[in-house]
């Protein structure tokens, strides 16, 4: 009998979000569609979850940055002034014999990576935007794209959110939202995708001063993963080549982290100097895009500084850096402002005065935190799939629990216990979440 196949780390990890209700493949009831997923109960909290924490990090723990949400769907000269149009293109190859398409830039030599015939077509250029129409007649007027990247709505918002907030230079703008690219060769689960999420944040900043403050970012940026609690010796920095400097581009480093597919980029940020606004000044015709300094008298066009993560793929990375696999269990080590789930609640049998005093905890517990109550099959069982979850504590009503009105509450990682009163057991938790630590 054959040897059953060893599955990598990447396999273990899309079946358990599968499982567990992390991510599905999406449309799978129709064999689904290449690069695209859906979001399950957990996935959709732990999402959240990610977003929640760098928004706060941006536009909360520190008072230069505002936040916008500006519309995908935008006027198309925009990415012909971003240079979207013209130069957002991937070098492309057919296979004659397979039919399957490949960047060109990541073939060897002239066999297909996929059948090994040697029948590739010479490259061509890809655009990598999605295009759509806006009105009733799909025709050249009509045209429209789906924003490959939300930084442009940005850009053309810089003196909407400088008059309305008075602002001062420097200061930035801050945005979440849905971006689309008709990527040739996506994959690794989340990692690359042709829908996906960005975080992004453009600082803008007098000239002159713009290095300083890219220095600032960068630090201020490997100390965000950091707080997010991926392991340290996982994250490198990577400065960019002049060979591979996008075009708006002076300097550019990525925050790279070790996937077991190897390291890939993480988050970039970019010296963008002032050619977005120049360009938006230039195409539009009418809006000033510059910045006047009433206590130096100068008129300028600021230059830019730019962060741009994914949300997807930071939400990778996370479940990446918290996969464990120990002798009797599979541990999802989420730090508990992460977790999809804080707490499992559950009665040690099931008896009458067990299972009201679990759910009168539950139902206290879950007006604070996403908790989850659970009463079937033994103790061990239920601690096991909350522990493949990522759900950091469980609750535990015993015997003693009827006699003095304490429970147990059992810490995912190091598995140990302790005995908290009912009515603490909120307060408890509220701290344990918030510090990341058990409590004795």
């Amino acid at each position: 009998m054959a040897a059953k196949p060893i599955e990598s780390l990447m396999e273990k990890l899309v079946s358990l979000c599968k499982r567990r209700g992390y991510i599905f493949q999406s449309s799978e009831i129709y064999g689904g569609l290449s690069s695209c997923w859906d979001y399950g109960p957990l996935g959709t909290e732990l999402k959240q979850n990610v977003k929640d924490f760098w928004w706060r990090w941006m536009t909360m723990e520190r008072d230069d940055v505002d936040g916008l949400d500006a519309s995908i769907l935008m006027h198309p000269k925009i990415w012909e002034a971003s240079g979207h149009v013209e130069g957002f293109t991937d070098p492309l190859v057919d296979c004659k014999n397979c039919k399957q398409r490949f960047r060109a830039d990541m073939v060897e030599g002239a066999k297909c990576p996929a059948c090994g015939n040697e029948a590739l077509t010479e490259a061509r250029m890809f655009n990598l935007m999605l295009k759509t129409y806006i009105g009733p007649v799909e025709d050249d007027t009509a045209l429209i794209y789906l924003r490959p990247e939300t930084a442009q709505g940005i850009f053309v918002n810089f003196l909407n959110v400088q008059t309305a907030m008075h602002r001062k230079i420097p200061f930035g703008i801050a945005q979440i939202g849905k971006a689309f690219r008709n990527e040739i060769t996506p994959g690794n689960f989340i990692f690359r995708t042709r829908e996906f999420e960005q975080m992004e944040m453009q600082y803008f900043v007098k000239p002159g001063t713009d290095e300083e403050w890219f220095e600032k970012w960068k630090e201020d940026r490997m100390n965000f993963y950091l707080a997010l609690g991926l392991k340290k010796e996982k994250l490198r920095w990577r400065e960019h080549g002049p060979d591979e400097l996008a075009h708006y581009a002076r300097t550019a480093f990525d925050i790279e982290y070790e996937f077991p597919f190897g390291w890939q980029e993480l988050e970039g940020v970019h010296n963008r100097t002032d050619f977005d606004l120049a360009k938006h000044n230039e195409y539009s015709g009418k809006s000033n895009l510059s910045y006047f300094d009433e206590s130096t008298g100068e008129r300028y066009v600021p230059y830019v500084i730019e962060t741009s993560a994914g949300v997807d793929r930071t939400m990778l990375t996370c479940l990446v850096d918290a996969y464990d696999e120990e002798e009797e269990r599979v541990v999802l080590r989420l730090p508990p402002k992460l977790a999809p789930i804080k707490a499992g609640v559950f009665p040690l049998v099931k008896k009458e005065g067990m299972v009201a005093a679990a759910k009168d905890i539950y139902e206290a517990l879950r007006k604070k935190h996403k908790t989850f109550y659970d009463e079937g099959g033994s103790i061990g069982r239920r601690y096991r799939r909350q522990d493949e979850a990522g759900t950091p504590l469980g609750i535990t009503t015993d015997g003693q629990t009827l006699e003095d009105n304490t429970v147990t509450i059992r810490e995912r990682d190091l598995m140990e216990q302790v005995r908290v009163p009912v009515p603490e057991v909120v307060d408890w938790v509220t701290r344990y979440v918030e510090e990341g630590k058990a409590e004795g």
